[in-house]
């Protein structure tokens, strides 16, 4: 298992598929018909699909497309909560003071 795990190497080409699945996450936030809980999902099968298709189908390919998509979560969620909520919590703050 920890030779499998050694072989693992982010391809430079995939940088660019975190940006993507930020804006495809975006897109499909503002989509009325999907449901959140779905988003993380069809992000990890777009993900690994455009890994695979790329390094090819085997555990490497996988193995980034799942690296790429938890990337993308990842820097989502600290932005969001260090920028978004932040104003979120002053909006809070200034409320309780009236």
């Amino acid at each position: 298992m920890t030779d499998l795990l050694s072989g693992i190497t982010i391809h430079p080409q995939l940088t660019i598929l975190v940006p993507a699945l930020w804006v495809l996450g975006f897109a499909l936030k503002k989509t009325p018909h999907i449901p959140d809980w779905l988003i993380i999902w069809i992000l990890l099968a777009a993900g690994v699909a455009a890994s695979t298709s790329t390094l090819g189908l085997d555990f490497n390919g996988i193995a980034n497309g799942f690296i790429c998509t938890g990337a993308a979560i990842t820097t989502h969620q600290s932005f969001k909560q260090t920028f978004v909520a932040r104003v979120k919590d002053e909006d809070k703050r200034q409320r309780n003071k009236k």
